[in-house]
Protein backbone atom coordinates (compact mmCIF):
# COMPACT_ATOMS: atom_id res chain seq x y z
CA UNK A 1 0.00 0.00 0.00
CA UNK A 2 1.62 3.56 -0.53
CA UNK A 3 2.31 5.88 2.06
CA UNK A 4 0.06 8.79 1.78
CA UNK A 5 2.18 11.04 4.04
CA UNK A 6 4.91 10.38 1.70
CA UNK A 7 2.83 10.95 -1.78
CA UNK A 8 1.93 14.17 -0.27
CA UNK A 9 5.08 14.94 0.76
CA UNK A 10 5.80 14.21 -2.76
CA UNK A 11 3.51 16.90 -4.18
CA UNK A 12 2.98 19.06 -1.88
CA UNK A 13 -0.53 18.15 -0.32
CA UNK A 14 -1.58 19.17 3.21
CA UNK A 15 -1.16 16.87 5.84
CA UNK A 16 -2.22 16.99 9.68
CA UNK A 17 -0.42 15.24 11.97
CA UNK A 18 0.40 15.27 15.74
CA UNK A 19 3.06 14.62 18.26
CA UNK A 20 3.41 12.04 20.99
CA UNK A 21 5.58 11.70 23.38
CA UNK A 22 3.89 10.84 26.98
CA UNK A 23 5.79 7.18 26.99
CA UNK A 24 4.83 3.81 25.48
CA UNK A 25 0.83 3.46 25.82
CA UNK A 26 -0.93 2.16 22.99
CA UNK A 27 -3.86 3.23 24.33
CA UNK A 28 -2.65 6.69 23.73
CA UNK A 29 -1.91 6.04 20.21
CA UNK A 30 -5.36 4.52 19.59
CA UNK A 31 -6.93 7.79 21.09
CA UNK A 32 -4.55 10.01 18.89
CA UNK A 33 -4.99 7.56 15.20
CA UNK A 34 -8.93 7.54 15.66
CA UNK A 35 -9.40 11.60 16.57
CA UNK A 36 -8.62 11.14 13.11
CA UNK A 37 -4.84 12.46 12.01
CA UNK A 38 -2.88 11.86 8.93
CA UNK A 39 -0.08 11.32 10.53
CA UNK A 40 1.90 10.67 14.20
CA UNK A 41 4.89 11.85 15.56
CA UNK A 42 6.10 9.35 17.82
CA UNK A 43 8.93 11.49 19.95
CA UNK A 44 12.03 9.07 20.39
CA UNK A 45 14.22 11.95 20.84
CA UNK A 46 12.92 13.88 23.81
CA UNK A 47 10.91 10.93 25.60
CA UNK A 48 11.63 7.61 27.06
CA UNK A 49 10.02 5.66 24.09
CA UNK A 50 12.58 3.32 22.86
CA UNK A 51 12.20 0.66 20.21
CA UNK A 52 9.88 -1.68 21.99
CA UNK A 53 8.08 1.37 23.09
CA UNK A 54 7.65 2.52 19.23
CA UNK A 55 6.34 -0.93 18.23
CA UNK A 56 3.66 -0.93 21.12
CA UNK A 57 2.87 2.50 20.06
CA UNK A 58 2.58 1.39 16.43
CA UNK A 59 1.00 -1.51 16.99
CA UNK A 60 -1.88 0.54 19.15
CA UNK A 61 -2.25 2.67 15.78
CA UNK A 62 -2.46 -0.21 13.03
CA UNK A 63 -5.58 -0.23 11.16
CA UNK A 64 -6.53 3.15 12.54
CA UNK A 65 -5.79 5.22 9.52
CA UNK A 66 -3.10 7.40 10.89
CA UNK A 67 0.61 6.87 9.36
CA UNK A 68 3.51 6.42 12.08
CA UNK A 69 6.22 8.03 11.80
CA UNK A 70 9.41 8.12 14.31
CA UNK A 71 11.26 10.93 15.74
CA UNK A 72 14.23 9.18 16.00
CA UNK A 73 16.82 9.86 18.47
CA UNK A 74 19.76 11.26 16.75
CA UNK A 75 20.68 11.46 13.09
CA UNK A 76 22.36 7.64 13.18
CA UNK A 77 22.08 5.10 11.01
CA UNK A 78 20.83 2.10 14.14
CA UNK A 79 18.62 4.47 15.47
CA UNK A 80 16.91 5.19 11.99
CA UNK A 81 16.89 1.45 10.76
CA UNK A 82 15.58 0.03 14.03
CA UNK A 83 12.76 2.11 13.61
CA UNK A 84 11.88 1.50 9.81
CA UNK A 85 12.10 -2.44 10.93
CA UNK A 86 9.78 -1.92 14.03
CA UNK A 87 7.08 -0.16 11.05
CA UNK A 88 7.64 3.17 10.75
CA UNK A 89 6.45 4.49 7.63
CA UNK A 90 8.85 7.68 7.69
CA UNK A 91 11.51 8.94 9.78
CA UNK A 92 11.90 12.80 11.27
CA UNK A 93 15.46 13.23 11.74
CA UNK A 94 16.66 15.77 13.69
CA UNK A 95 19.62 18.69 13.97
CA UNK A 96 20.09 17.90 10.75
CA UNK A 97 22.49 21.33 9.86
CA UNK A 98 24.01 20.39 6.28
CA UNK A 99 23.70 18.64 3.53
CA UNK A 100 26.12 16.30 4.30
CA UNK A 101 24.20 15.29 7.85
CA UNK A 102 20.77 14.95 5.19
CA UNK A 103 22.29 12.48 2.67
CA UNK A 104 23.91 10.55 5.64
CA UNK A 105 20.28 10.42 6.94
CA UNK A 106 18.64 9.35 3.53
CA UNK A 107 21.86 6.77 3.29
CA UNK A 108 20.15 5.16 6.82
CA UNK A 109 16.66 5.27 5.66
CA UNK A 110 17.31 2.98 2.26
CA UNK A 111 18.26 -0.13 0.83
CA UNK A 112 21.40 -0.57 -1.43
CA UNK A 113 22.17 0.55 -3.66
CA UNK A 114 20.37 4.12 -2.66
CA UNK A 115 21.97 3.58 0.80
CA UNK A 116 22.95 1.39 3.49
CA UNK A 117 19.83 0.30 5.38
CA UNK A 118 20.23 -3.54 6.69
CA UNK A 119 17.89 -6.71 5.25
CA UNK A 120 16.12 -8.52 7.63
CA UNK A 121 12.84 -10.39 9.32
CA UNK A 122 11.16 -7.55 11.16
CA UNK A 123 7.86 -6.27 11.56
CA UNK A 124 7.83 -3.86 8.83
CA UNK A 125 8.06 -7.16 6.41
CA UNK A 126 5.65 -9.20 8.84
CA UNK A 127 8.70 -10.89 10.02
CA UNK A 128 9.28 -12.50 6.27
CA UNK A 129 6.08 -12.84 4.74
CA UNK A 130 6.33 -10.02 2.70
CA UNK A 131 10.24 -9.61 2.23
CA UNK A 132 10.45 -9.40 -1.27
CA UNK A 133 7.58 -7.03 -1.98
CA UNK A 134 8.87 -4.97 0.72
CA UNK A 135 12.21 -4.65 -0.15
CA UNK A 136 11.04 -4.25 -3.69
CA UNK A 137 9.01 -0.55 -2.62
CA UNK A 138 10.55 0.50 0.53
CA UNK A 139 12.45 3.10 -0.78
CA UNK A 140 9.92 4.42 -2.88
CA UNK A 141 7.24 4.65 0.30
CA UNK A 142 9.66 5.66 3.41
CA UNK A 143 9.36 9.57 4.19
CA UNK A 144 12.18 11.01 5.14
CA UNK A 145 11.88 14.24 6.98
CA UNK A 146 14.83 16.21 8.10
CA UNK A 147 14.52 18.80 10.46
CA UNK A 148 15.43 22.22 10.67
CA UNK A 149 16.47 23.38 14.16
CA UNK A 150 19.11 25.81 13.95
CA UNK A 151 20.40 29.34 12.60
CA UNK A 152 23.22 26.69 10.57
CA UNK A 153 20.57 24.52 8.99
CA UNK A 154 18.55 27.99 7.65
CA UNK A 155 21.61 29.07 6.53
CA UNK A 156 22.32 25.70 4.47
CA UNK A 157 18.53 25.05 3.52
CA UNK A 158 18.97 25.29 -0.23
CA UNK A 159 21.93 22.59 0.07
CA UNK A 160 19.95 20.59 2.51
CA UNK A 161 17.18 20.41 0.44
CA UNK A 162 18.89 19.31 -2.78
CA UNK A 163 19.74 16.30 -1.53
CA UNK A 164 18.02 13.54 -3.20
CA UNK A 165 15.84 11.36 -1.17
CA UNK A 166 14.30 14.27 1.50
CA UNK A 167 11.18 14.70 1.80
CA UNK A 168 10.67 17.56 3.26
CA UNK A 169 12.00 19.51 5.97
CA UNK A 170 10.39 20.20 9.57
CA UNK A 171 10.48 23.57 11.86
CA UNK A 172 11.50 22.52 15.61
CA UNK A 173 10.20 26.08 16.92
CA UNK A 174 11.97 25.93 20.04
CA UNK A 175 15.13 24.38 19.43
CA UNK A 176 15.61 27.22 16.73
CA UNK A 177 14.52 30.12 18.89
CA UNK A 178 17.04 28.76 21.51
CA UNK A 179 19.76 29.06 18.59
CA UNK A 180 18.88 32.55 17.94
CA UNK A 181 19.49 33.15 21.31
CA UNK A 182 15.60 33.88 21.79
CA UNK A 183 14.57 30.54 23.39
CA UNK A 184 10.82 30.41 23.64
CA UNK A 185 9.73 33.41 21.51
CA UNK A 186 8.68 31.37 18.28
CA UNK A 187 6.88 34.68 17.26
CA UNK A 188 9.73 36.30 17.14
CA UNK A 189 10.54 38.47 13.73
CA UNK A 190 13.66 36.50 13.10
CA UNK A 191 12.17 32.90 13.66
CA UNK A 192 9.20 34.26 11.22
CA UNK A 193 11.68 35.24 8.85
CA UNK A 194 13.52 31.77 9.17
CA UNK A 195 10.47 29.98 8.46
CA UNK A 196 9.99 32.63 5.54
CA UNK A 197 13.43 31.38 3.71
CA UNK A 198 12.75 28.17 4.76
CA UNK A 199 9.03 27.66 3.21
CA UNK A 200 10.35 29.75 0.01
CA UNK A 201 13.70 27.47 -0.64
CA UNK A 202 11.33 23.90 -0.26
CA UNK A 203 9.10 26.08 -2.76
CA UNK A 204 11.41 26.24 -5.79
CA UNK A 205 12.90 22.48 -4.99
CA UNK A 206 9.19 21.21 -4.49
CA UNK A 207 9.88 20.16 -1.54
CA UNK A 208 7.51 20.48 1.96
CA UNK A 209 8.04 22.42 4.46
CA UNK A 210 6.72 21.29 8.12
CA UNK A 211 5.89 23.25 11.45
CA UNK A 212 5.08 22.08 14.65
CA UNK A 213 2.40 24.05 16.28
CA UNK A 214 2.70 23.10 20.21
CA UNK A 215 -0.13 24.96 21.36
CA UNK A 216 -2.08 26.02 17.94
CA UNK A 217 -4.92 28.34 17.87
CA UNK A 218 -7.07 28.83 14.75
CA UNK A 219 -5.60 31.84 13.77
CA UNK A 220 -2.28 29.89 13.91
CA UNK A 221 -3.23 27.30 11.78
CA UNK A 222 -4.46 29.48 8.96
CA UNK A 223 -1.58 31.32 9.21
CA UNK A 224 0.48 28.50 8.53
CA UNK A 225 -1.71 27.10 5.92
CA UNK A 226 -2.00 30.33 4.41
CA UNK A 227 2.42 30.91 4.59
CA UNK A 228 2.93 27.42 2.37
CA UNK A 229 3.51 25.27 5.31
CA UNK A 230 2.15 21.84 4.32
CA UNK A 231 3.16 19.12 6.66
CA UNK A 232 1.69 20.30 10.10
CA UNK A 233 1.96 18.83 13.60
CA UNK A 234 -0.99 20.25 15.69
CA UNK A 235 0.00 19.75 19.64
CA UNK A 236 1.42 17.32 22.02
CA UNK A 237 -0.20 14.83 24.28
CA UNK A 238 1.17 15.80 26.75
CA UNK A 239 0.17 19.42 26.11
CA UNK A 240 -3.30 18.66 25.27
CA UNK A 241 -3.62 16.56 28.70
CA UNK A 242 -2.48 19.20 31.00
CA UNK A 243 -4.44 21.92 29.31
CA UNK A 244 -7.83 19.82 28.92
CA UNK A 245 -6.88 18.80 32.93
CA UNK A 246 -6.35 22.84 33.84
CA UNK A 247 -8.98 23.95 32.03
CA UNK A 248 -12.16 21.51 32.97
CA UNK A 249 -10.71 22.50 36.73
CA UNK A 250 -10.77 26.16 36.20
CA UNK A 251 -14.85 25.66 35.07
CA UNK A 252 -15.17 23.49 38.40
CA UNK A 253 -13.70 25.92 40.54
CA UNK A 254 -15.95 28.66 39.15
CA UNK A 255 -19.06 26.92 40.59
CA UNK A 256 -17.22 26.19 43.91
CA UNK A 257 -18.97 28.29 47.19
Amino acid sequence: MKNKVKEALENQKVTIGTWLQSGPYPAIAEILANAGYDWIGIDCEHSDIDVAGFTSLARGMHGRGAVPLARVRENDTLAIRQMLDAGAQGVIVPLVNTAEEARYAVAAAKYPPAGIRGFCFARMNNFGLNFDDYAKNANANIAVVVMIESKTAVDNIDAILSVEGVDGVFIGPYDMSGSYGITGQTAHPLIQEACRKIVQACGKRSKSAGLHLVRPTPDTIMKTIDDGFTFIALGVDTVFLNEAAAGALQVARRYLP
